[in-house]
């Protein structure tokens, strides 16, 4: 039997640590300490070429238990609808209306570090309800 492997995630934006900031608020994740003989990740930044500077940042689970986030500045903006995206979960054993009030209060709450609220796709009977967000950059997530 196959074992399970560490994972991270990879975000590509323009903007590295502005958006790895807004995860961190998000998911109560911290920014990892900077690499040996480097006070802080501004002194390791300014260590790198003119053109890698500012060019990646990321952010890990204190608890070690999720996934550690990364972000890669690229040319390119977002122009289409994400393949994968994340599920926050702040609804988890909730339904109905005490399940929309926890999903209203997070989405208040991120909207307020600067993410976008899309739309809320109401229960249908398979389904309870979530809130389609964007992040910072656009980037589509939900509310779960």
């Amino acid at each position: 039997m196959a074992s399970v492997k560490q994972f991270q995630v990879t975000f590509d934006c323009a903007d590295p640590e502005r958006v790895a900031r807004f995860w961190c608020e998000v998911l109560g994740y911290v920014v990892p300490p900077p690499p040996e003989g480097f006070a802080t990740w501004n002194d390791f930044d300014r260590s790198l070429p003119p053109e890698r500077q500012g060019s990646a940042f990321a952010c890990i689970d204190p608890s070690g238990v999720g996934p550690r986030l990364f972000f890669q500045r690229v040319p390119e903006g977002k122009v289409v609808k994400n393949r994968v995206h994340l599920d926050v979960r702040v609804g988890t054993g909730l339904v109905g209306e005490e399940r929309l009030a926890a999903l209203e209060a997070e989405c208040a709450r991120l909207v307020a570090l600067g993410a976008v609220r899309v739309r809320l796709l109401s229960a249908d009977g398979v389904n309870e309800s979530c809130i389609v967000m964007q992040d910072i950059e656009g980037n589509e997530f939900c509310l779960d």
